[in-house]
Order: C-alpha cells, then sequence, then structure tokens
C-alpha cells in the first residue's frame, strides 16, 4: 500500500477532532497533527492560512490526506482517502 500524506489541524477542545484523531490512531495512520489553539504568532497566522486554502470556513476538523480535503468526522470519508475497507464486527 502506497504511504498517505496525511495532516489534521485540530484544536485541542475540539471533540470531533479528538475523535478523528482517535480513529486515525486505531487505524494505525501516521499522520501529522497540529493543534492550531497552541500556536502563537506569525506560525499560527501561517498555519490558518493554509487551513484557508483549504478550508474557507476554516472549521474543525479540517483534514488533508494526499489531494483530499475532508472537514469534519467522517469516518467513511477518511476510510476512502486511505484506502481502509470497513471491517464488519458480527458477533
Amino acid at each position: 500500500m502506497a504511504e498517505n500524506m496525511t495532516t489534521l489541524y485540530a484544536l485541542s477542545t475540539c471533540s470531533h477532532c479528538k475523535s478523528t484523531k482517535k480513529f486515525l490512531s486505531q487505524c494505525n495512520v501516521e499522520y501529522n497533527y497540529i493543534e492550531v489553539d497552541d500556536l502563537e504568532g506569525d506560525e499560527r497566522k501561517a498555519i490558518l492560512a493554509d487551513i484557508r486554502e483549504l478550508n474557507p470556513r476554516c472549521s474543525f476538523p479540517t483534514m488533508k490526506i494526499n489531494d483530499m480535503v475532508i472537514v469534519g468526522y467522517k469516518e467513511d470519508q477518511i476510510r476512502k482517502a486511505l484506502g481502509i475497507k470497513e471491517e464488519n464486527h458480527e458477533n
């Protein structure tokens, strides 16, 4: 499987961001994680400008997987972008 370039832009207080981070970890996905509210000054301005290019509303979480942008916690879209098939959990 080809390596995915994944970046998650999040807020430390956002429950959807935490769910997205947890989901990526459960899927053993390596990703860059940026908590925007922990940044300051020019670094924060630069990251916010990057996010606005991907997501003009600048809402969180915003994720870039290769060339695909996903806004919000959307497992099905994340799976598709990463090429992960949904597992059946039948008991």
